[in-house]
Formats: C-alpha cells, sequence, structure tokens
C-alpha cells in the first residue's frame, strides 16, 4: 500500500464484521443494567483552559456504553463498558479537570497529530525541501512535537442518526505549526453505536504537501480503570511481524517476524507472559506490529479479553499498524491519574513512525487535491 488515501468503508462492513452483541448474564446483579438505555447526548461545561478558552464535556449513550468527551484535545475521557455480570465501569484512563489536561498528562485518550508517535531528529525532507520540527522527545520529535493537537480546544459539533451518536472534532492546523508544511483541516468523529462499537473516523486535506499520521491515544484496562496491572489481559495481533527500534525508539527501517520473539501475539497470550523480555529502559512493549495484509479497508488488527470481567474489545482499522504500548513510563502522577507503570495498555492504530525518513515504509505524505481517510472501530461484548 502505498496511497494516504483511503476508502472509507466502515458503513459497508460494519455490519458484516462487527455484527455481535453482548452476552449477558441471566440473573444481573442489582447494580446490572437490566436493558439497553435510549441514545442520547448531553453538554456541559468542564472549566476554562489557562488562557481563558471555555472546554466542553459531552456525554454520550448508546447501547450499553457510555463516554465522555472534551473538545480540549479531541480527548475521550472516559468509556464506560458492562462486565459478565452487565455491571459498567470505566475502562479508559482520563482527568478531572482542565488543569490535569493542559499540565503535560501522557495523551491520556486525546487525538493525535499532526504526526503521531516518533520522527528521528525531527527532521524530514518533503519535495526536495527539509523541514525541521519542535524536539520534545530527546533528540526526537514525538506526537506532534511541543503543542500537538492534543494540546488545542477544537471546534465540536454534535451527530446523532439513526443508530450512531456522537461528536465531530474539527481544526484547522496551521501552515508551519510545529513545524510541519500546509494549512491542514482536519476532524475526528468519536461515535457510539447501538451494536456497543466506538467508531473514530478521521479526514483531513492540506494545501500544500505534508506528512501526516493520527491516532487515538486512549490508555485502557478492561478491568476497570485504576485496578492495578494489566499483565493477565489475553492479547492477539493479526501481526506476524513487527519493526525493531534503537534505544530511542526510532525504528531501523526494517520488519523483523515476531515469531520466536516476546512479540508474538499470533495466538492469545497475557500481555505479561514476555513483558520482561522486552528489554528497554524502561521495560515493556512499545512497538509498531505490522497488520497482516492490510490495505487500508477495515480489518481485525487486535482482540483484547480481561478474564475476570470477561469484557473483550476487538480493533478494526484501515491503518497499516499498530502500536502497543504498556504505560512504561507512568509514574503514578497525579497528571497520570495516578497510574503506576504497566497499569494501562495502547493499542494505537496508525501509519508506522519515522515514515518520512523512511522510504521502505508505506507513505505519510499528503498532497493538495487528495483527503485522507482513516478509521478505526473498538468493539466491545463479554467472553461467552
Amino acid at each position: 500500500m502505498t496511497k494516504i488515501m483511503r476508502c472509507w468503508c466502515v458503513l459497508s462492513l460494519a455490519a458484516s464484521l462487527l455484527g455481535t452483541q453482548f452476552v449477558l448474564a441471566a440473573e444481573p446483579t442489582q447494580t446490572a443494567a437490566k436493558s439497553k438505555p435510549g441514545m442520547s447526548i448531553t453538554a456541559q461545561p468542564f472549566g476554562k483552559t489557562a488562557d481563558g478558552q471555555e472546554v466542553t464535556l459531552f456525554t454520550i449513550q448508546n447501547g450499553d456504553l457510555q463516554m465522555e468527551l472534551i473538545n480540549y484535545g479531541a480527548t475521550i475521557v472516559s468509556l464506560k463498558a458492562p462486565d459478565k455480570n452487565g455491571v459498567l465501569a470505566n475502562v479508559n484512563a482520563g482527568l478531572d479537570d482542565v488543569a490535569l489536561y493542559e499540565g503535560g498528562h501522557p495523551y491520556f485518550g486525546a487525538t493525535v497529530g499532526r504526526y503521531a508517535n516518533r520522527i528521528a531528529k525531527g527532521k524530514f525532507t518533503l519535495g526536495g525541501k527539509e523541514y525541521s520540527l519542535a524536539l520534545n522527545n530527546g533528540e526526537n520529535t514525538l506526537h506532534g512535537g511541543d503543542k500537538g493537537f492534543s494540546r488545542y480546544v477544537w471546534d465540536a459539533k454534535e451527530v446523532k442518526d439513526a443508530d450512531r451518536i456522537g461528536v465531530t472534532f474539527s481544526r484547522t492546523s496551521p501552515d508551519r505549526e510545529e513545524g510541519y508544511p500546509g494549512n491542514l483541516q482536519v476532524s475526528v468523529s468519536y461515535l457510539l453505536t447501538s451494536d456497543n462499537q466506538l467508531i473514530m473516523d478521521y479526514t483531513a486535506t492540506t494545501d500544500a504537501a505534508t506528512v501526516l499520521n493520527l491516532t487515538n491515544h486512549c490508555y485502557w484496562n478492561l478491568a476497570g480503570a485504576g485496578s492495578g496491572k494489566v499483565y493477565d489481559h489475553q492479547l492477539k495481533l493479526e501481526a506476524d511481524a513487527y519493526l525493531p527500534v534503537s534505544d530511542a525508539l526510532i525504528p531501523t527501517g526494517k520488519e523483523a517476524t515476531v515469531k520466536g520473539t516476546p512479540m508474538d501475539f499470533t495466538t492469545m497470550k497475557s500481555i505479561g507472559q514476555d513483558l520482561q523480555a522486552t528489554g528497554g529502559d524502561p521495560i515493556g512493549y512499545d512497538h509498531c506490529f505490522v497488520l497482516r495484509g492490510q490495505e487500508g479497508k477495515l480489518a481485525l488488527a487486535a482482540t483484547v479479553q480481561e478474564p475476570k470481567s470477561g469484557r473483550v474489545m476487538e480493533i478494526y482499522t484501515t491503518e497499516p499498524g499498530i502500536q502497543l504500548y504498556t504505560g512504561n513510563f507512568l509514574k503514578g502522577l497525579p497528571a497520570e491519574a495516578r497510574l503506576n507503570q504497566h497499569e494501562a495498555f495502547c493499542l494505537e492504530t496508525q501509519h508506522y513512525p519515522d515514515t518520512p525518513n523512511q522510504p521502505n515504509f508505506p507513505t505519510t505524505t499528503l498532497k493538495p487535491g487528495e483527503e485522507f481517510r482513516s478509521t478505526t472501530v473498538h468493539k466491545f461484548r463479554v467472553a461467552k
């Protein structure tokens, strides 16, 4: 695949790929939902940024799921899903106020751009011209730079269709913002469906050639946010290869087989089984996996199951890669929701890190007249 443009196929494929419903316990506990609540969305103030911009909290209900969003960083604050007894719990780490989000949080639930993941040395060449970016990760650029998409207040518009409800966030990223060329018009929709899916749909256009890599950075714990280590979560990735990285977490430019390595998630295994064998400082997974046969169509990328709660999350995407990160740098700080190392994990669907400097990787170049489209769907259910 050499094109960044996508055919948005979620409407035609979601029904066939993602139609499984929750299987609830026959005799739910007193706190369990006995029937699916109706579709609803409400908006209320969430505070103001340090420079006086108002931030809005959107609370969305559809199917068995409840979600909270804010327009600061186009961020998912929480997502509640039922366990095998129908009991709701928040499975996504979030923060309580705007000040904490402004204070340097680790991208909890945020929309990340203009370029998700790392660009080596904060430089790339496009159209024969070299561009220099802000360095915010040692000698490299991470998740857009000093002030990436996660640190802006976005415009917001409520969406309510027959079976989907949520918010579309949009903003203009001006030419040379954080060093990137082109005025970029970008939007992301976070939608809940009546059959327990979370749809993330991204679009963008530009007036000059640029590079673009968008993702969402939710930190998941299917036992409930703040409930402890994620070692027992069972994970399967639709990937036979991954991208080896340097000590600075920059890809070497080559793919490597996962077979016989700690990176092998081709069959279900616990996240903690081989975590210590990954090495690194700090230890843990922070690697991009090459999704099997991905050609820009919506396809299964990952399946996660938490044994005690029975919660299952399946991730489908049009993206070629998925980054597994096990919260290696979390230190229990207030701006980290007081989570400690390995108490949450991320599965970020995206293009590969450092693609602008890696000619063998699928391109992330977006040109005038083209439209970037990308879709990721999280499907929630409980194990039978």
